[in-house]
């Protein structure tokens, strides 16, 4: 999570949407950066809205506006499978030592095992009817980092970190459509995104 207190912008963390690469490119012009430990870098917007935004209000008088990337839900996924594999990948008693994306996705849909802590994207830049003011998708990068360089007056320009491991992540036509289906909530909140709309909106 990284404030921005004379601009009134703050950016929340999406797990595994590039929220590394932004923090590198954007920590020294932040006001407030967390970077660790993981659960308040990755602060949610309803846990935002309980308990920073409050403060930053009654220490400024004004509300900030929040900002956040959302990757395509599968692709997302294929990111924390990579990500699961690369943790400990030289240890031959790891958890994930065997396991194909297959059986990752399957998982995800039920019962969680492999793929627990790993929370839906819907339900972190979501709480209720309330959503992250401004949500770009992760594909439309170009879009997010015009936004940023409007709103912070500078010229980002973001680094290639936390390169993942080549391995094959593809899936059948029936496993992609069981995880579509566990994917609905994400996909369907990715589906209304369009980046100069979305991410222009509460300007």
């Amino acid at each position: 999570m990284l404030i921005f207190w004379e601009k009134r912008l703050v950016f929340l963390a999406t797990p595994k949407a590039g929220s590394t690469a932004i923090e590198a490119a954007l920590d020294s012009l932040a006001n407030v950066s967390v970077q660790r430990p993981a659960p308040l870098k990755h602060t949610d917007l309803k846990s935002y809205r309980s308990h920073i935004a409050p403060w930053l209000l009654a220490a400024t008088g004004e509300h900030f506006t929040t900002v956040a990337l959302m990757r395509e839900p599968i692709d997302w996924l294929r990111s924390w499978y990579r990500f699961r594999l690369r943790d400990d990948i030289d240890d031959p008693d790891h958890h994930m030592v065997g396991v194909s994306f297959a059986d990752f996705a399957r998982d995800y849909a039920g019962p969680r095992s492999l793929t627990s802590g790993i929370e839906p994207q819907a339900a972190f830049l979501t709480d209720g009817p309330d959503q992250v003011d401004c949500i770009f998708r992760y594909e439309d990068i170009a879009e997010f980092t015009d936004f940023l360089e409007d709103r912070l007056d500078c010229v980002i320009s973001l680094p290639r970190v936390n390169v993942p491991p080549a391995v094959d992540v593809s899936l059948d036509s029936t496993a992609e459509a069981g995880l579509r289906d566990a994917l609905r909530p994400d996909l369907a909140l990715y589906d209304q995104l369009t980046a100069p709309v979305a991410g222009r909106s509460a300007l």
